[in-house]
């Protein structure tokens, strides 16, 4: 079983077309296995297995939560879906993260449309979710679990603690007037050997740019699959820091 943090599961919903159980158990690639309860797959380890019926919400909850465009097949499936597959697991590395992609390729090449992620409410076509699975690397799986969301004042990210990170915290000026993308800062966080912590300084080509602090998660979600037990890293501009002193 790959490493992981008890503090974390890894939620996913797949829609599919199935009328049957049975019908499920006849598309799932060989070499995996379907209980009441669980997921087998071919290297005999396992994950948690649901389902619930279709409701009227969740196409129009898929398509725009999706990053990237369904095919029409896809979206023929997502429209009229008679399930949504659960399937959970534990997290908070990314060995296994990758390991719950792999489980929901299963779904997905059983004839599941795509993968709904309740940890940062994004979404993805299965194709694509295959393709990602695929590659298995620090860019494939940031872009598959971590949501970019715009709040009034700052830019932050959801689901990084999927992969055993804080989210991150930035100024809307920082990103949108002094050009230093959030996503550089992701594949930084995801590509760095130690943990960042409390007082880091980041750089780009043109020298020190922000110091990290750390901070507690929003207590609003606190409870669901949206909730960061690592918490968070807010960037402050040293250009900032400066001034104020």
């Amino acid at each position: 079983m790959p490493a992981s943090s008890n503090d974390v599961t890894i939620a996913f919903r797949i829609p599919g077309t199935w009328k049957h159980p049975r019908e499920l158990v006849q598309q799932i690639p060989t070499g995996h296995r379907l209980t009441g309860e669980a997921l087998i797959l071919p290297d005999g380890s396992s994950v948690d297995f649901g389902v619930a019926p279709a409701d009227t919400q969740f196409p129009h909850l898929f398509s725009d939560a999706c990053r990237t465009d369904l095919s029409p097949t896809e979206l023929d499936t997502v429209n009229n879906y008679k399930v949504n597959v659960f399937l959970s697991g534990p997290g908070g590395s990314m060995e296994a993260a990758h390991h719950m992609m792999q489980a929901a390729c299963a779904l997905v090449r059983a004839g599941g449309a795509g993968v709904f992620i309740d940890n940062s409410a994004i979404a993805h076509s299965g194709e694509q979710w295959l393709q990602m699975t695929e590659d298995g690397g620090p860019d494939a799986l940031t872009f598959a679990f971590a949501a970019i969301v715009r709040g009034k004042l700052d830019i932050y990210t959801m689901g990084m603690h999927v992969l055993g990170f804080r989210d991150i915290v930035m100024s809307r000026e920082d990103v949108e007037k002094n050009g230093f993308d959030i996503v550089d800062v992701i594949r930084y966080v995801a590509a760095s050997d130690k943990p960042i912590e409390n007082q880091h300084i980041i750089a780009d080509l043109d020298g020190p740019r922000f110091q990290v602090t750390t901070l507690d998660s929003d207590k609003e979600f606190q409870g669901s699959p949206m909730f960061n037990p690592y918490g968070r890293l807010k960037l402050i501009s040293l250009r900032d820091i400066a001034e104020r002193n």
